[in-house]
């Protein structure tokens, strides 16, 4: 297949991207680059920096599907410049299922995000519950779910809403629970968890690739939107197993993130989905690559230092 995968170059994008040229897919990638390029050349892959939001120059003609995964991640990416969080996450998405739409794709694969539930009493939080977003990262996601949603009758569109991710990638982030506190205790011999009570969703960054390949696969016989979180761990908890993997004092301090939730992925797995890694393996490969000196600790690995210092840049 050719496909057009847009943020390519970012942390779940340069996993995916070698997956899809390891199954010998024809890659076409778009990313603005504010996190730098870290794919390999290879043969079938196309690399072009651009930022989305000028959505004619997007490459998308010949294109059998698109993955978009390009976004202003996480709330406080979001509140450095909330009107730019809803150009790139939600005008810049409608522009470019409308173009796919004109050039004849196929698929349109759409990366959420768990967080549109906001805080959630359930014990399993299941696709028909309400959203109840509670920040502008959210409330952008919840929002670009249904403009894409409302194309369906002309696109087969499928989206993931994605636990937090964990795991390496060669544009690594360690500003997500489980690569931050791992790195914590490796690094400083000491976590700081803020609250610890709250329960988050997980996913091993190879699981959620596996689920854009299985969406890719299926097709049309799976479209929606889709929970994509297997370990449901509360934060301290969370600490607590990282400290197996490298030993270290655990500091809890008052939080005022009031997120907590347990996603049920009942409905993906019905579609044949299994995925194939757990937090633990994270845990373990982070450890691997620091103790190997692969790995370390620089801003590049921190969207808000990133995004503010290319912001600042563009002034």
């Amino acid at each position: 297949m050719r496909i057009l995968v847009i943020g390519g170059c970012g942390y779940v994008g340069s996993v995916l991207c070698q997956r899809l040229l390891e199954e010998g897919h024809s890659v076409t990638v778009y990313d603005i680059m504010w996190f730098g390029n870290h794919l390999a050349e290879h043969d079938n892959l196309t690399v072009i920096e651009g930022d989305i939001r000028g959505t004619e120059r997007v490459p998308m003609a010949g294109q059998d599907a698109v993955i978009h995964l390009a976004n202003v991640a996480n709330d406080p990416c979001a509140e450095i410049d909330s009107g730019l969080s809803w150009e790139v996450n939600v005008l810049a998405t409608m522009g470019l299922v409308e173009l796919a739409i004109a050039c004849g794709v196929k698929q349109f694969i759409y990366a959420s995000s768990g967080s549109v539930y906001g805080v959630k009493d359930e014990e399993q939080v299941t696709e028909e519950l309400s959203l109840v977003p509670i920040s502008d990262y959210n409330k952008t996601k919840m929002i670009s779910e249904r403009v894409l949603l409302s194309y369906g009758d002309q696109i087969t569109i499928q989206i993931a809403r994605p636990a937090t991710v964990c795991g390496l990638s060669p544009r690594m982030r360690l500003d997500l629970s489980v690569n931050m506190l791992t790195m914590q205790a490796l690094a400083n011999g000491r976590i700081t968890v803020f609250g610890g009570d709250q329960t988050r969703p997980n996913i091993h960054v190879q699981d959620l690739v596996g689920v854009y390949l299985h969406f890719l696969k299926k097709g049309a016989s799976v479209s929606g939107i889709y929970n994509a979180g297997f370990e449901n761990i509360s934060i301290l908890s969370i600490a607590e197993r990282a400290v197996e993997v490298a030993a270290a004092e655990i500091v809890v301090s008052e939080s005022n993130d009031p997120r907590s939730y347990r996603l049920s992925s009942q409905k993906l797995l019905a579609t044949g989905y299994s995925p194939q890694y757990c937090v633990a393996d994270a845990m373990k490969e982070i450890a691997q690559a620091y103790r190997a000196g692969e790995l370390t600790d620089t801003d590049g690995c921190y969207n808000i230092r990133t995004m503010k210092k290319a912001i600042a840049a563009a002034l």
